[in-house]
């Protein structure tokens, strides 16, 4: 039970990294002091795992309500989150690379950065998935 404990808290702590991460790129491309370019192959990647991180994020929270695992929900938490990253990025990408609005990109991720921190926080508690 610790164990299971300690890895929902790590989990946790890494979200809020990545919402640090995020925060910090997003500012610094509408300041200007990086370039957002458009990527085709990212696009891909992107569609690739709009679909599959959510089905993937779906069994992982099922998994974790039968087996009220922290853990397993925190990854849940993850997984959701990749899912919800891909499909905003994917749009942005696509705005980027077929009508050049650069700032689309940096804006919906600042947009994300409370759904992570909520998912981090839910994560540093440790509580199962209640879903079924």
């Amino acid at each position: 039970m610790w164990t299971e404990h300690l890895a929902a808290r790590i989990t946790g702590a890494l979200l809020f990294a990545v919402a640090a991460y995020v925060a910090l790129i997003a500012t610094l491309a509408l300041l200007g002091h990086r370039e957002v370019r458009p990527s085709f192959l990212g696009i891909v990647v992107l569609m690739v795992a709009a679909v599959a991180m959510p089905l993937l994020a779906q069994q992982k929270r099922r998994l974790s309500a039968l087996s009220a695992s922290a853990a397993l929900r925190a990854d849940a938490a993850e997984s959701a989150l990749c899912g919800y990253l891909s499909i905003i990025a994917l749009a942005s990408l696509v705005a980027n690379a077929f009508w050049g609005i650069t700032w689309a990109d940096p804006v919906a991720a600042l947009c994300l950065i409370p759904l992570v921190m909520r998912e981090g926080w839910q994560a540093l508690r440790g509580r199962p998935c209640d879903c079924r």
